[in-house]
């Protein structure tokens, strides 16, 4: 009898496993939740480099702490929060060794301007040059957010997640992700006013 594809072993089955000390599930784990990982942490520092460098410090903590995990969130909230944490505390060393107050940045490589964060137009292919300054403009007043509320517009607008799920990657209250969100919109629709206006 023929296989049709590859049985799908749930998280909670791949962690019991990488608890008992087996290595090729949390590899599975690893395999599963990379792209995700490294797409948030490279929204955050928008360097390839630095994101791989990041996504690796936080797959190297979860399997250190593998132990603490006890089942109470899902493995994939669980790892973001270690990325997140992973995350914030180099965005806060980095701004500490250059002098440079930041408040919180998205910048997705190639990213499409078009949540409800950041203005949406679709160019004339005349209008590319234009486009791209305004995408640098977007970059740069991300650039002035602070970690947390970074971490926040790139949770929710990037990557998605519900309200509950930023609460518990970023170990917060609803509340507090609501919060930091309406304050990083307000301060992004500040900065941004004149691209508002012309777009």
């Amino acid at each position: 009898m023929q296989q049709d594809e590859p049985v799908q072993i749930d998280d909670a089955e791949l962690v019991a496993r990488c608890q008992s000390g087996d290595t090729a599930a949390f590899n599975d784990l690893i395999t599963k939740y990379r792209s995700k990982v490294y797409a948030m942490i490279y929204n955050m520092v928008r360097n390839e480099q630095d994101a791989w460098d990041l996504s690796q410090e936080a797959f190297l903590k979860a399997w250190r702490n593998l132990d603490r995990f006890r089942g109470q969130s899902a493995f994939y909230t669980w790892i973001f929060r270690i990325a997140t944490n992973v995350t914030i505390d180099w965005v806060r060393k980095r701004q500490i060794q250059s002098g440079v107050e930041f408040d919180d940045a998205i910048g997705m490589k190639d990213i499409e301007p078009g949540s409800t964060t950041t203005p949406q137009a679709e160019p004339l292919p005349h209008e590319h040059l234009e486009q791209g300054e305004i995408q640098a403009r977007i970059n740069a007043a991300i650039d002035q957010l602070s970690p947390e509320h970074r971490m926040a517009i790139v949770l929710r607008e990037v990557e998605g997640l519900q309200y509950e799920e930023i609460a518990e990657a970023m170990g917060c209250s609803v509340g507090t992700v609501m919060s930091r969100l309406f304050y990083a919109r307000k301060k992004l629709q500040t900065l941004l006013r004149d691209v508002y206006e012309t777009i």
